[in-house]
């Protein structure tokens, strides 16, 4: 009885050592893990096994679709009277919200600049495109600034940043040469942030409006349209030409001879009534 307790006793002890040396064991790989910073990641579902997983999407860039254009165009036109198109060409621009900028104008030929909006710079073209005789040439051309302008940006930055640690510089100055010198640095950084933003207006000024250069040229009017003298109508209107044509030739004639006429006829009558006169009065020689 005694040799089946100790047996049972025995048995019970060597599964809670056991247990004891697993646990152990899970702690000291838990510990290990832990101490050296690796961190289990579930494995990615394979493909082709049915289960869903995460698909990684880059997402765009900043600005991706937001890019800077700057739009310039040229046209060349004719025309019979310069000065009537450079009107209509600055009516057009005022009208789109743009101005006129550099102006010559002749008798001759003319040559002007036109700032535009940029979104209107197609329907604008279009109505210039029609103004005088003949559209000579047109010209449209547009220039990617988008990296100019995410350069000069950052560049900005970066100079304001510097500007700002030197008026600090500046504020803890104590003695006369560090004052001097931190200025000079101020004054260099200041005109060179001044330039930047002078190239960041101008940028955004060229992505705003865009700028049209007209070239007028005077040509003669055409001749008009010959008509067409074929059938009834035009022979009729050809024979009454030809009427009119030979009644001012008959008209030209008798005004010319009209003044001997007042002359001529008078003394054609009198002689006419003299000569009957005379008959009527001379004797009928009597019969033998």
């Amino acid at each position: 009885m005694r040799t089946r307790w100790r047996a049972a006793l025995a048995i019970t002890a060597v599964a809670f050592a056991l247990a004891g040396c697993s646990a152990a064991e899970n702690g000291a790989s838990s510990t290990a893990d832990s101490a050296g910073g690796v961190a289990k990641v579930p494995a990615a579902p394979q493909q082709g096994t049915g289960a869903k997983g995460e698909s990684k999407v880059t997402p765009p860039q900043a600005g991706a679709t937001d890019r800077k254009l700057s739009r310039s165009a040229r046209l060349d036109l004719t025309a019979t009277k310069v000065v009537d198109v450079v009107a209509q060409a600055r009516g057009i621009a005022l009208g789109a919200g743009g101005y006129t900028g550099q102006e010559s104008t002749g008798e001759d030929a003319a040559t002007l600049s036109l700032a535009v909006p940029s979104d209107k710079l197609d329907p604008v073209l279009d109505q210039l495109s029609h103004l005088g005789t003949s559209l000579v040439k047109r010209e449209l051309n547009t220039q990617d600034v988008t990296e100019q302008v995410v350069d000069v940006e950052a560049r900005l930055t970066t100079q304001r940043k510097s500007v700002e640690r030197i008026r600090a510089l500046l504020s803890q100055a104590t003695s006369v040469s560090d004052i001097t010198s931190i200025e000079s640095e101020l004054t260099s950084r200041e005109s060179a942030l001044e330039s930047l933003e002078q190239q960041r207006n101008s940028l955004a000024g060229s992505v705003a409006m865009a700028t049209v250069a007209m070239s007028i040229r005077s040509v003669a009017a055409p001749p008009p349209p010959s008509e067409d003298h074929s059938g009834f109508l035009g022979g009729l209107a050809g024979g009454w030409d030809a009427f009119l044509t030979f009644g001012g030739g008959l008209l030209t004639v008798l005004g010319a001879v009209a003044p001997f006429l007042l002359i001529v006829v008078p003394l054609a009558w009198v002689g006419w009534w003299v000569n009957r006169r005379r008959r009527s009065v001379r004797p009928e020689p009597s019969e033998g």
